[in-house]
């Protein structure tokens, strides 16, 4: 068994894995590449890509778009911000592929999210419940049938 097949060398790409999922959960807003992130855990951007997609099912780049349409759906919930705003305070740079985005996981467009949102306030629900209940669909599109706000 070669040394980067080891048990031990795992843990340690795993444990890189995990730092480069923590600073992609912190670091949201900021402009990160694949190229970046792997720089950060010494590794190739393919090996990275590769590898976080077999650890979590997807790539770094659609983790953190996930990542950026989560913190979106909260503004959009708070109502003081429009669409383009909250765009660029997730560190989305193009309202296209914000919304385009924010569509496929969610099921409808910011603005029709947001507009609904207000008919449906998540006031007197606990917090880890709305988070659970508007959490955008992972690793999937959002099906047709699945576009009404719980």
């Amino acid at each position: 068994m070669s040394s980067t097949n080891s048990p031990t060398q795992q843990l340690r790409d795993l444990a890189r894995l995990r730092r480069v999922r923590d600073r992609i959960d912190r670091e949201y807003a900021q402009p990160l590449n694949v190229e970046a992130l792997a720089r950060g855990a010494n590794m190739s951007a393919g090996h990275l890509s590769r590898q976080f997609r077999l650890a979590y099912g997807e790539s770094p780049y659609s983790y953190l778009m996930t990542r950026r349409i989560e913190r979106a759906m909260a503004l959009l919930l708070r109502g003081d911000l429009t669409v383009t705003d909250v765009c660029f305070a997730v560190g989305c740079s193009s309202l296209g592929t914000f919304s385009t985005r924010f569509t496929e996981l969610v099921g409808v467009p910011p603005s029709a999210y947001r507009a609904r949102a207000a008919d449906r306030p998540t006031d007197g629900i606990p917090s880890c419940v709305a988070k659970q209940v508007t959490r955008p669909i992972r690793n999937r599109e959002a099906r047709a049938a699945e576009t009404q706000l719980a």
